[in-house]
C-alpha cells in the first residue's frame, strides 16, 4: 500500500529539482546576448537568450536621409533574426539541462523545435 507513495514522493522530488533546473536555466538566459543587424550594420538589435529585445541602434545617417519605409523594413528583420539567434540559445540551454532526463521522445521533440522557423509576421 505504501509503496506506490514512495514513488509518488520520488517523481515530486524530481519535479522540484526540474523546476529549480529550469529557473537556473532561465537566469542563465536572462544574461545572454545574441545581436543582429540588417541593411549593411544600418541597424541593429540586441536580445537576450530569452528573445527580449534590450537595444536597438539605428545608424544616425538613416535617420537624417529620413527614410522611414527602409527603417520600417529594416528593424523587424533584425528583431527576428537576434530573436532566432535568442531561440537557439535557448534551445542550447535547455537540451543541456535535459540531458541526464531519460524521457522517451525528449530528444525528438527538441529536435523539432530546433528546426521550427520563427513565425514572421511583418
Amino acid at each position: 500500500m505504501f509503496k506506490g507513495l514512495g514513488n509518488i514522493m520520488s517523481v515530486m522530488r524530481q519535479a522540484r529539482q526540474w523546476g529549480a533546473q529550469m529557473q537556473a536555466v532561465n537566469e542563465k538566459l536572462k544574461s545572454l546576448r545574441a545581436t543582429a543587424s540588417t541593411g549593411a550594420g544600418m541597424v541593429e538589435v540586441e536580445v537576450n537568450g530569452l528573445g527580449e529585445v534590450l537595444r536597438v541602434k539605428i545608424d544616425p545617417a538613416l535617420v537624417a536621409r529620413g527614410d522611414r519605409e527602409m527603417i520600417e523594413d529594416l528593424i523587424p528583420a533584425a528583431v527576428n533574426q537576434a530573436v532566432s539567434k535568442a531561440r537557439q540559445l535557448h534551445l542550447e540551454a535547455f537540451q543541456s539541462a535535459t540531458s541526464d532526463l531519460n524521457l522517451p521522445g525528449l530528444e525528438e521533440m527538441l529536435a523539432q523545435l530546433g528546426r521550427e522557423e520563427p513565425n514572421a509576421e511583418a
